[in-house]
């Protein structure tokens, strides 16, 4: 390729309508980028798409939209970016953690950072000969996204019969968590912080009407209430979620974000915790960290916009 045709920016994604807002803001800063998406794709080693710089925005979640391959080549690709030299924001190992929430939790651990007991397992009598924290619990993917193959347990019959039932939740890696149940204040919900180059964007009070898609983009979650784009196929009608400006978040929150946020080495993430009993308790960590407008225009901002800015002050240090 003529070094001239080299574009600047190459993002790395699997959802259009989830990139649609960013790329708006790119092309109005004038920042020369091209798209590369992963749902049907191939690369050859030794001929990789050239850019200064690349930006992963892969999604776990894209099993549930019928992308499954999505994700290993996504995982393929940006390391065999990295072993060439080039630089990828939300890398291999960034998106390696958002894929597995087993791994979230041993870096909570690590940190000495509250978060729920998680259990690991791909037997479920050695989850039951294993599981000590009790019912009602929470049955989740290792691999999640757009809150798929999620459930409310209350006994250890209720979770045999559920995998009897539903093989097909094993999916799509056959790696399946137990994770202890904690009861959120309905009207508070839970705090979601945006951070973009290591710093707090914004944080926003999410409440789920018990809903457990709690994705952030209007594509999933429209301010009208409406279905969204990212409807799981075959899923029953869903609660609305509401979202809501959080501008006094306490300082002990944020820097507990930035810390796991440096720690996990991730450019752009969503961290998420939620309150209970005078406790803050950490439990997802996102690396493809889908933005709300109206939440950063309650504050002043674009926030697209403020990540196209910051895009162009790390494609101004690659060409240093």
């Amino acid at each position: 390729m003529n070094h001239s045709m080299i574009p600047d920016l190459i993002v790395i994604h699997e959802h259009p309508e989830w990139q649609k807002p960013l790329f708006a803001a790119l092309e109005h800063r004038g920042v020369s980028f091209a798209a590369y998406d992963l749902k049907r794709s191939a690369f050859d080693p030794v001929r990789l798409p050239r850019a200064r710089l690349y930006f992963n925005q892969a999604s776990p979640s894209a099993y549930v939209r019928g992308n499954t391959r999505a994700v290993p080549l996504a995982l393929s690709f940006m390391r065999c970016l990295e072993i060439g030299g080039a630089r990828v924001l939300n890398g291999a190992s960034a998106f390696a953690l958002e894929l597995s929430k087993s791994a979230q939790s041993a870096l909570l651990l690590q940190l000495g950072i509250d978060h729920p007991r998680t259990l690991a397992f791909n037997d479920p009598a050695a989850a039951l000969e294993n599981w000590e924290a009790g019912w009602p619990a929470l049955l989740k993917p290792e691999q999640g996204g757009s809150g798929a193959r999620m459930y409310l347990l209350h006994s250890p019959d209720e979770f045999l019969r559920l995998l009897h039932d539903r093989p097909d939740l094993w999916l799509p890696d056959n790696l399946l968590l137990l994770q202890e149940y904690m009861p959120v204040d309905s009207a508070r919900g839970i705090v979601r912080m945006e951070f973009v180059g290591g710093e707090l964007l914004y944080a926003m009070r999410v409440v789920s009407h018990g809903a457990f898609n709690l994705c952030p983009s209007e594509t999933c979650n429209p301010e009208a209430g409406a279905n969204g784009h990212c409807e799981i196929p075959g899923s029953a009608p869903r609660p609305s979620v509401e979202f809501y400006p959080y501008p006094e978040i306490p300082a002990q929150a944020v820097e507990a974000g930035r810390r796991l946020v440096a720690a996990g080495g991730l450019d752009v993430a969503g961290i998420e915790y939620l309150e209970l009993n005078g406790r803050r308790v950490f439990y997802d960590i996102n690396a493809n960290s889908n933005l709300r407008k109206p939440i950063g225009e309650a504050f002043g901002f674009d926030p697209f916009e403020r990540v196209a800015e910051w895009l162009e002050s790390q494609i101004a240090r690659c060409r240093q």
